[in-house]
């Protein structure tokens, strides 16, 4: 009898009403998303992964403000790190974040640009 293999892959599409639980996680997260700051910090971060000195040059924010901004990403799970020689790396957390910030930029862009929207 053969076995059945189980995808290990993470699936992009979680179907059925949220609970209370998965609920309050995502508001955490938009409240996350909130702030300018940390809003284009983790869009730099769907680019490429950066350290502090790259994500403060390309903010223009403070050392100071990118710091406390990054701290409070990774406590909340939507950045991890990598140590690199005297360096600490920041990557996004995970793709469904990514797609989120992705979309919610390209739906901020339709608002301001006018353009009509898409489904």
């Amino acid at each position: 009898m053969d076995s059945i293999k189980r995808s290990t892959a993470p699936s992009l599409h979680h179907p059925g009403a949220p609970d209370t639980r998965r609920l309050g996680t995502a508001t955490a997260t938009f409240r996350m998303l909130s702030d300018p700051t940390r809003l284009h910090i983790l869009w730099l971060l769907t680019q490429e992964p950066s350290d502090v000195t790259s994500l403060v040059e390309r903010t223009g924010a403070s050392r100071t403000s990118v710091s406390q901004h990054l701290a409070k990403l990774r406590f909340s799970g939507l950045v991890t790190t990598q140590k690199e020689s005297r360096r600490v790396v920041y990557s996004i957390a995970d793709g469904h974040l990514s797609r989120l910030v992705i979309e919610g930029l390209n739906h901020a862009d339709h608002k301001v640009t006018g353009e009509p929207t898409h489904g």
